[in-house]
């Protein structure tokens, strides 16, 4: 079954020769845009937002990116992608019995991604060259597990922290006839859900032979790409920019979390690089309602433009000054 190509580097607005940095700050603004807790078209910003974050997995990981423009360069020549034959599927069943290919959608991915980057596909119950004594029939009192199968699914640490519930639609689609049968699944995101977590969706795998049981959908976890937070288990990563003198003299500063916003004390002296850690600001350990900490990482800035006025107050500065950060 052909696949749309997606352009990536189109989605996240950058030239194919874009650095790693520039990838990063089109992300960024983007996904401020769009996020979904902020834009006014929900409906609308949640697509668009979903659709960023799969340009970002995609170009922002070295590995993806040389294999997506590898890609690239075929479909520019006007290949079409085919769907890998057995990808969300199965190939001939015991007894004859009619196959199927398997579609997943309201993931958040596209079928694009999931052909060349995800993880779905299918794993468990038969195989497909079962030998000649598994391939019994129903008649002959032989009953087998249908296989279950996996999809990736996009959660963002909004939902990871608070939970939430989603619509998934199943497609199965006869290989042999072209018929196709859709499915509307609710799927609980559990609070506290963590990275390649596997949620179960019981029942919604291949079917089973000779009156066995079917399979299960696992949908595993990808957390989507947040603009100002980096993850490291349950604990978020903040990075705040500082004017050297609000380095050296300290401050205050109102920075976001998931819920809201906090203040945050700088002491003076602070130090390129230093973490301030804010509890219980990060997202859910387990079940117990422990949540882990917010890290607001030191980033100071140096005006890219100083004034003359500034200059003169910056050479002022380093002749009365006996700092040098050479001496050790």
């Amino acid at each position: 079954m052909p696949v749309e190509f997606k352009d990536y580097y189109k989605v996240l607005g950058v030239p194919r020769n874009a650095s790693e940095e520039d990838i990063k700050k089109a992300f960024r603004k983007l996904a401020r845009q769009y996020h979904p807790d902020v834009a006014k078209d929900k409906k609308g910003a949640e697509e668009k937002f979903k659709e960023i974050n799969e340009a970002y997995e995609v170009l922002g990981d070295p590995e993806n990116r040389t294999k997506y423009d590898e890609l690239g360069a075929n479909w520019r020549d006007g290949a079409s992608f085919q769907r890998a034959p057995g990808r969300q599927g199965r190939g001939p069943r015991p007894g004859g019995e009619e196959s199927f290919e398997f579609h997943v959608d309201g993931t958040g991915f596209s079928d694009f991604f999931e052909q060349f980057f995800g993880r779905g596909g299918r794993f468990g119950g038969m195989d497909d060259f079962a030998p000649p004594h598994a391939r019994s029939t129903e008649e002959e009192g032989f009953a087998l597990r249908g296989a279950d199968l996996e999809s990736d699914i996009l959660v963002t640490l909004e939902e990871a922290l608070a939970g939430s519930v989603r619509t998934v639609s199943l497609q199965r689609v006869n290989r042999r006839t072209g018929e196709a049968k859709t499915q509307t699944l609710k799927v609980r995101i559990p609070p506290g859900v963590h990275e390649g977590q596997a949620i179960r969706v019981a029942g919604m795998g291949e079917d089973g032979v000779g009156g066995g049981a079917s399979g299960d959908l696992y949908l595993r976890v990808r957390f989507a790409a947040h603009p100002e937070f980096r993850v490291r288990g349950a604990d978020l990563y903040y990075a705040l920019d500082l004017a050297p003198w609000e380095a050296v003299l300290g401050t205050k500063v109102v920075v976001p979390t998931l819920k809201d916003r906090v203040s945050v004390r700088i002491p003076p002296g602070t130090t390129q690089g230093r973490q301030l850690r804010v509890r219980g600001r990060g997202l859910p350990i387990d079940s117990s309602g422990r949540q882990g900490d917010l890290y607001v990482v030191v980033n100071i800035q140096v005006p890219p433009e100083p004034s003359e006025e500034e200059r003169e107050l910056w050479k002022q500065l380093s002749r009365v000054s006996p700092f040098n950060p050479r001496k050790t």
